[in-house]
């Protein structure tokens, strides 16, 4: 079936909760963490703040990042993905799908699709570690955050 949606539809829909979940995370806050858009180098960035954790990007409708994360994450982080929605990070589980490019879509190319593995998954079932991305986005917060109170303070 996810071949068929490939070639179809140039992405696979997959359901959340089983294997694996998602949390989405939008480019504002990736790319403040990363300390530049430039898509090579946060696609690099992201590799090593995950330790190789697979992450797809999708370009259209607001560019937005999704690691892969095991499928209780969602759960287990219940309290502080609450406290995430409000920069607009979401925990993706049961209930949910996630459109998945072609393994072989390892390229930023916004002219020919809508998303990329910008991180490549290593292996089947290899995840990124949830420490590893509660720690990627309490970065972002922070940045975030310090960016708002120097825009206030300007004014």
């Amino acid at each position: 079936m996810a071949r068929k949606q490939w070639r179809e539809m140039g992405a696979a829909m997959l359901p959340l909760g089983g294997l694996f979940s998602a949390v989405r995370i939008p480019a504002r806050l990736v790319h403040a963490v990363a300390g530049t858009v430039v898509p090579a180098y946060v696609d690099e960035f992201l590799e090593h703040a995950l330790d190789g954790g697979p992450v797809i990007c999708v370009l259209h409708g607001g560019r937005r990042y999704y690691a892969l994360v095991p499928g209780s994450m969602p759960r287990t982080w219940h309290d502080a993905a609450e406290e995430w929605r409000a920069v607009e990070v979401d925990c993706l589980g049961r209930d949910a799908l996630l459109g998945v490019p072609p393994v072989t879509r390892v390229d930023h190319d916004p002219a020919s699709w809508a998303s990329y593995w910008s991180v490549p998954m290593a292996a089947a079932g290899e995840l990124c570690a949830p420490l590893s991305v509660a720690r990627l986005v309490a970065a972002g917060v922070h940045w975030i955050r310090e960016e708002e109170e120097d825009a206030d303070a300007d004014v």
